[in-house]
């Protein structure tokens, strides 16, 4: 399949790779297929809508800058979700670009949680204070470069 990007790029995709959001994103709630794009040699990827081409979101492994990053997700999701292993889980942020690039922001309260197995994803809010919708990525070092 043919998918017209955000960034004026054509690539195919797989249709075994477009994730199911059930109830969309907040905000976005009538989307509810998207594909995870990475992008070559950065620790980034882009959360590309399949039916907005102009819908979508940079992200981030938050595991890789946020070492200490950590959240209980509720067996509710985990059914929604179809989760049986943690193997089967890949968590992404979303963030917010700026100039320069480590002044970026990553939204650690509400991750995007992918079932990889089953293709199934939710951005999951969490009531856990630490965690706010901008922590810069300057507030880290990418893991495995700590100085």
């Amino acid at each position: 399949m043919i998918l017209h990007t955000k960034f004026e790029e054509a690539i195919e995709i797989n249709e075994g790779d477009i994730l199911y959001f059930e109830h969309g994103l907040p905000g976005f709630e009538n989307e509810k297929h998207f594909v995870l794009l990475p992008m070559e040699e950065t620790p980034f990827s882009t959360l590309q809508s399949i039916s907005t081409k102009d819908l979508a979101f940079f992200t981030t492994n938050p595991f890789l800058f946020f070492k200490k990053y950590d959240f209980e997700l509720a067996e509710s999701v985990q059914d929604h979700l179809k989760i049986k292993d943690e193997s089967d889980v890949l968590v992404q942020v979303i963030l917010t670009i700026h100039e320069p690039l480590d002044k970026s922001t990553a939204n650690l309260q509400a991750p995007v949680v992918i079932n990889v197995k089953e293709n199934l994803a939710k951005q999951v809010v969490l009531t856990d204070k630490r965690y706010k919708t901008r922590h810069e990525l300057s507030e880290s070092k990418l893991v495995g470069q700590e100085g």
